[in-house]
Formats: structure tokens, sequence, C-alpha cells
């Protein structure tokens, strides 16, 4: 069996970070493993509490994994301090690890900063130059390039800004674009487009970290960049499609939307 990582903070909704990271997994035949990096006390109306876990124990629960396990894959989600993005860069550095899924989370649904703003310049300098793929959605790219953007022309343009910066596939997801929600992927020499559409809900919490570990648990289970995207566009979609109105909130997406229908189950059972 393959084996994904997520370096992530917990979401104790279950409904995005380290809980939706091994959902995800789990959705894909991808056996998962996980590195918290922060603890926040949250649901589907906010966020309202973060408590970082030291630099230490985050070094300390990398080594464990792999002094132990071969690892096929990781993402790395929530990092909201400097101090624990170099711990995490030195880390993958000394195992001589590539297959990296960066998602630079940096605000929540619910407008959290969940990012200092010292440590998004961290980010950039030690991570990005270290991940296969980078997943940012807009907002999240602008702040990264310091670009404004509003169409397609603007998405590539950012792309290829932050490919500048190190990583070797940048994604920039368009769920923020008014028209449509088209993803924009740029390895330096070609873009690709995943169009998709607009769904009626309101219940998308843990869009970023469930697509970004689909594409995580498809690279582990050896599928080239382009088709891992391609793949986990369509379940991301399926999920939002198919997501639960739990809590009075914004609810999460359903990682085992299409496993529940092979079984012949319903949501309510």
């Amino acid at each position: 069996m393959k084996k994904a990582l997520t370096i992530a903070g917990s979401d104790s909704s279950g409904g995005a970070g380290i809980q939706a990271d091994l959902k995800t997994f789990s959705a894909h035949g991808v056996f998962g493993m996980s590195v918290i990096t922060a603890i926040t006390a949250q649901n589907t109306q906010g966020v309202f509490a973060v408590q970082d876990i030291s630099p230490e124990m985050i070094g300390r629960q990398i080594d464990a994994i792999f002094d132990d396990i071969d690892v096929d894959a990781l993402k790395i989600g929530m990092v909201s301090v400097t101090d624990t993005i170099k711990v995490i860069a030195e880390k993958l550095q000394e195992y001589h690890f590539s297959q990296i899924v960066l998602d630079p989370v940096m605000i929540s649904k619910s407008g959290y900063s969940l990012l200092q703003p010292e440590a998004g310049e961290a980010l950039i300098k030690y991570l990005l130059p270290l991940a296969m793929v980078v997943t940012p959605n807009i907002p999240e790219a602008e702040v990264i390039t310091g670009l404004h953007i509003e169409t397609l022309a603007d998405m590539k343009k950012a792309a290829k800004a932050i490919h500048d910066l190190g990583a070797a596939n940048v994604l920039i997801k368009g769920g923020h674009m008014e028209d449509d929600a088209t993803d924009i992927l740029f390895d330096g020499e070609k873009y690709l487009e995943y169009p998709g559409r607009r769904i009626d809900t309101k219940h998308t919490h843990g869009t970023g970290c469930t697509l970004s570990s689909s594409i995580t648990a498809n690279i582990a289970r050896g599928i080239p960049v382009e088709r891992a995207v391609e793949q986990s566009k369509r379940y991301i979609t399926t999920a939002i499609e198919h997501s639960l109105a739990i809590g009075k909130g914004v609810g999460p997406t359903h990682h085992f939307y299409e496993l529940y229908q092979k079984a012949g189950m319903t949501d309510e059972q």
C-alpha cells in the first residue's frame, strides 16, 4: 500500500486540516500519516483559537515517520510560524525528500489569519523551493506575488511568478473567480487549464485541504502531476456537489461520496 504524510494543523470539527487530509488519503486507497503543526478550536462557523505545536515536537514527529516508514508523498498545510516552517524545511532536506505538495494556507474561510505575516516570507523562502506542486487559491497567489488577479491571464502571470520562486509546478485555483472555477497549472514550460463550473452550495469547508491531499495521494500512487491534478479536480468537484450540511455554518465536503455510492449507502446511514 502506498503511504502519504500530511504536515498540517488539526481541525476540531473534522472538515479541514489533518482530518480532511486523512479522510482524502483513505478515499484514494492510500495509507495516511500525520505530523500535527497546530491545534485549532474551530467549527463550521469559524476559527476561535490556535495553539502551535513546538518546533522541537514537529521535528520529532517527522523523524518518527521517516526513521521507520517509507513515505511516497507528503503535503504541507497549515504552518503558522517561522520556526515551524524552518524545522520542516530542514527535516525534508535532511531526508532528501522531494514528493512534496505545498498548500499555502493563509486565511480560513471565516477570515481568521492562519499564517503570521512574518511567516509568509519564510514560507516563500524555505518551503516553496522544495515543492513539487504548490496549490494557492487566488487570494493566496496575490499575497505571494503582489499581483492583482481578475482574469485567466492574470492567473497565468501569477503562476509564472510563483514558479520563478522555485516551485516545480504551480496550480492556481480559480474558485474565487466570478465567472467559473477554472484552475491553471504551470510547469515552467506550458500552461494547462482545468475547467470547472460553479456549484450552488455554501458548504465548501476544507476544499483547499482536500484538493491538495488528493493530489498528494495521486502522486503517492505514481500518477504524473498533470493527471494527478486532473483526477483530483474531478474528486473535489464531486465532494463539493455532495457536500454535507453539518453544523450551523459552512459545512464540509463529502470525502467518501463515491465509496458510499458503491457500498449502496446514503448520507444518512
